[in-house]
């Protein structure tokens, strides 16, 4: 993970609105793509950014692909980004 990909992975509203509904816990992609008008490939692109840039972890149940949200991986990009800021006098 580098905090550029998680970055990208955070540029795209998609993404961002998928990060928001696996915070309510653990969806199937099934289900995310319930939320969205996308294709499935296209759905599949942005699985594949946030799972590339550690944001999501996901787990074969049977047949279907379930997500899990990444906190951790959040916390830290939240973290190197304030480091950042410059320290106010």
């Amino acid at each position: 993970m580098s905090i550029n990909s998680v970055f990208e992975a955070l540029s795209h509203p998609v993404r961002r609105e998928i990060l928001q509904l696996l915070r309510e816990g653990p969806l199937s992609a099934g289900a995310l793509a319930e939320h969205f008008t996308l294709s499935k490939p296209t759905l599949s692109v942005h699985f594949n950014k946030l799972k590339e840039a550690d944001l999501v972890a996901v787990e074969r149940q049977g047949t279907s692909l379930i997500y899990h949200l990444n906190m951790s991986i959040l916390e830290e990009a939240l973290s190197g980004l304030l480091s950042l800021r410059k320290p106010t006098p």
